[in-house]
């Protein structure tokens, strides 16, 4: 029998921390080794215990969060899932934590009363034990020589649509950051709770000036060089085709491969209305969303690329494409931006 995965929590609040270990002891894969109130205590527990996870805070007093992860990772990497509170602040704070190598973020959630409000920190958890957590600077260097991107697309793509979940964050990072001005309108859809993905795309927005980043609005007219990602919450981003330009849409319903927006209604609803036309790229994430959707886009004639299995942060999502036949290559993520202009459209 494996042993189970050793967490460290840490958070300034009694409460929260009895909730978390409330939570983990429904769950025979966790053991909760210690609880922290500050960074101070945490530190050295670290040392004490030897953690394989730690959760942590993203707003304490003292040492907040992000300066205690930074220490971490430059240090010690160990993987570390951030407990975010679901506000503006709190959601800009969780994008630098997954900038800097946290592994997730999981938002603290109201529930009623006799709810578990962290139900699914506990899966986070165990991913994350399985992970190589490493420094955004050590991720940035790379092992092998890069091939980069060239500077204008060498094909007739109209359309690129993008999937990604856990790990996502610098995956998007790396692959937009290889796209010119003059790309073709980029869809994405990246797990994420509401205000993270605005935060996420006011980030991008800011760091990239060749792209135009937003949230997607229902029915706006896409045009190259404008990137738009799907808002966290309760509705789909779909692609409509209407008098030969392609619209965003916004649309109602039920999740979709345990997802909400996902990236199988976003692939799908490109495989309809862009076909051949389009590109589809599905990145690192646990679980399957996106993969069917992939498949439906190289069916429909696209040209489909999914992350390798060495540089994804989980090997969930790419990996079901790939065994599905979805993915036209697999190919590492220093590279896709490269091999996404290179393919050669039919």
């Amino acid at each position: 029998m494996a042993q189970p995965v050793r967490v460290l929590i840490v958070d300034d609040s009694r409460t929260i921390r009895a909730l978390i270990k409330r939570s983990f002891a429904q769950n025979p894969d966790i053991e909760v080794c210690g609880e922290a109130a500050n960074p101070l205590e945490a530190r050295d527990l670290i040392i004490k215990d030897q953690p394989d996870v730690i959760t942590l805070d993203v707003e304490m007093p003292g040492m907040n969060g992000l300066q205690f992860l930074e220490k971490i990772m430059r240090m010690r990497p160990i993987p570390v899932v951030m407990v975010s509170s679901l506000t503006a602040k709190g959601a800009d704070t969780a994008i630098t934590a997954l900038q800097m190598g946290a592994f997730d973020c999981y938002p603290k959630h109201n529930v009623a009363p006799g709810e578990d409000a962290f139900a699914g920190l506990g899966r986070l958890v165990v991913l994350a034990a399985r992970s190589q957590p490493v420094s955004r600077t050590q991720r940035r260097t790379p092992a092998a020589p890069v091939v980069h991107a060239q500077t204008t697309w060498g094909n007739s793509v109209d359309l690129v649509a993008i999937g990604s979940s856990t790990g996502g964050v610098e995956a998007l990072e790396e692959v937009l950051s290889g796209f010119p001005q003059k790309s073709p309108p980029v869809v994405i859809c990246q797990h994420m709770p509401p205000l993270f993905t605005a935060s996420f795309a006011n980030r991008l927005n800011q760091s990239m000036s060749a792209l135009s980043i937003a949230e997607a609005r229902d029915g706006e007219v896409l045009q190259p060089g404008m990137v738009r990602i799907a808002p966290g919450g309760d509705r789909h981003l779909v692609v409509d085709n209407g008098g030969g330009k392609y619209i965003t849409r916004l649309i109602s319903g039920a999740p979709v491969s345990g997802h909400c927006p996902s990236v199988d209604v976003l692939f799908k609803s490109v495989a309809k209305h862009a076909g051949r036309s389009a590109l589809g790229i599905i990145l690192t994430g646990m679980g399957r969303d996106g993969a069917d959707g992939l498949l439906a886009m190289r069916q429909a004639g696209a040209f489909t690329i999914a992350q390798d299995k060495t540089s994804a942060v989980v090997y969930g999502m790419p990996r079901v494409a790939a065994e599905i036949g979805a993915a036209c290559q697999v190919v590492p993520l220093r590279q896709i931006s490269a091999a996404a202009m290179a393919i050669h459209t039919r």
